[in-house]
């Protein structure tokens, strides 16, 4: 039913308004406690559920998940139509099951949604796609679900910060938009503008290929050691992509999610160590 799909969408926005782990637009983490981070997911129901039975979180109350770009990919309808949603709103139902242990960060494919601007994947458009599925599955009230969607994508926060100085967001400003970049979005009401180019949230999640000096600096910046961060294609599930920086993605059967211990310090060897491939998850 189109109205009760919408009425969940906005019990997950309230809950994630109110996290009580959110400051602003960023998620703090304390120890102890663990946490479970994946890459991108891109409607990737096998490596959800594999996720989701790894982190176990009615056996750990003090372990955390953050969850990452869940829409455009994976199954279509008959007609070539993004079905990622469905995905989405079983997330939505995750976060509203264990309101203060799982968070979601924004991702590209989410500010592109928000702001209706284009973007591909593999030669499609993903939100014409997404909303000509919602339109074939819930007819007239299409379109009010697509905007609850898009309600719901504005309310996650932007990034986590973890009290053993590791920080989890989609990307980071690339070297040619870092000079740009406001880090006060992380503690300001966000506006549409910011998603859009050149806003500070669309340079957050669209950022490749750092290099050394800009990890570097960000680094400095925020207050952190390390980085993990998705958006960029792993072929393997995971690199290692600066001294301190690796990229996961969990959209793939070669995907990988990365288990933290929140009171424990990690050298950047250490994390690579606590990668898990998803495949290995029963």
């Amino acid at each position: 039913m189109p109205q009760t799909t919408i009425a969940l969408l906005n019990r997950g926005i309230q809950a994630n308004r109110a996290d009580r782990f959110r400051r602003a637009n960023l998620i703090g983490l304390p120890a102890p406690g663990s946490l479970i981070v994946g890459g991108d997911i891109h409607g990737h129901r096998r490596n959800f559920e594999r996720l989701v039975a790894y982190a176990d979180l009615p056996n750990h109350p003090d372990r955390h998940v953050v969850l990452q770009e869940i829409i455009h990919g994976g199954p279509e309808d008959e007609a070539g139509g993004c079905l990622s949603y469905q995905l989405l709103l079983d997330a939505v139902h995750y976060k509203l099951d264990f309101p203060d242990q799982v968070h979601f960060v924004m991702g590209n494919h989410d500010t592109a949604s928000i702001s209706s601007t284009e973007v591909m994947k593999n030669g499609k458009e993903m939100n014409r796609a997404m909303a000509s599925a919602l339109e074939r599955e819930f007819r007239q009230a299409g379109p009010d679900i697509g905007s609850a969607i898009r309600q719901f994508l504005f309310s996650q926060p932007l990034a986590v910060r973890c009290s053993n100085r590791i920080w989890i967001s989609h990307s980071l400003p690339n070297d040619r938009c870092v000079d740009a970049f406001d880090p006060g979005i992380f503690a300001r009401d966000l506006k549409l503008g910011d998603y859009e180019k050149p806003g500070s949230a669309y340079l957050l999640t669209w950022g490749r290929q750092h290099s050394q000096a800009t990890l570097d600096r960000l680094a400095r910046t925020l207050d952190v050691d390390f980085f993990v961060l998705g958006h960029q294609h792993q072929q393997r599930g995971w690199s290692q992509a600066g001294d301190n920086l690796v990229i996961l993605a969990s959209d793939h059967n070669h995907g990988h999610l990365l288990r933290i211990d929140l009171s424990k310090t990690y050298t950047i060897a250490q994390l690579i160590d606590s990668l898990v491939p998803l495949a290995a998850i029963a």
